[in-house]
């Protein structure tokens, strides 16, 4: 059987395609979450569930077979420390795809891929409360 053999070509020469995929992956591991077409998702999806459970095994094996796919020595630090220990009961399923609706220009697909259990950006934290706090004092401020 041939199941799982092929491949969405992404209308891409293969070096294009692999340089393409390399570098989504690494930005889905830095910033934990992407925006870009379903095509493209479903394709960096693949390859970088497999990365996190190779990830999962912190060895100097595991560390080099990564390394093939994720050149930058921050985001693999990242990669074996702070993301694969968060799925180290999960048996698989370590990305989700939210659909967004089409592009204006050319009606693509729009998706945001991102890591399930995601950590929330510490400054996005921080300033939502920041407002909360300002709320608070304009809500004491009204009452006085």
């Amino acid at each position: 059987m041939k199941h799982k053999i092929g491949f969405n070509k992404l209308n891409m020469m293969p070096a294009h395609r692999k340089a393409t995929i390399r570098n989504m992956m690494t930005a889905l591991f830095e910033h934990e979450r992407i925006t870009t077409t379903h095509a493209k998702a479903l394709e960096v999806r693949r390859f970088a569930e497999k990365e996190i459970t190779r990830a999962k095994v912190d060895s100097v094996h595991s560390r080099r077979m990564v390394a093939r796919k994720i050149w930058d020595e921050g985001i693999l630090a990242k990669l074996f420390t702070d993301i694969a220990p968060r799925f180290k009961e999960r048996a698989g399923g370590y990305t989700r795809i939210v659909r967004l609706g089409e592009r204006a220009h050319d009606a693509a697909d729009m998706v945001v891929l991102e890591l399930v259990d995601r950590k929330e950006d510490p400054k996005k934290v921080e300033r939502e409360q920041r407002k909360a706090e300002k709320k608070a004092k304009e809500k004491a401020q009204a009452k006085a």
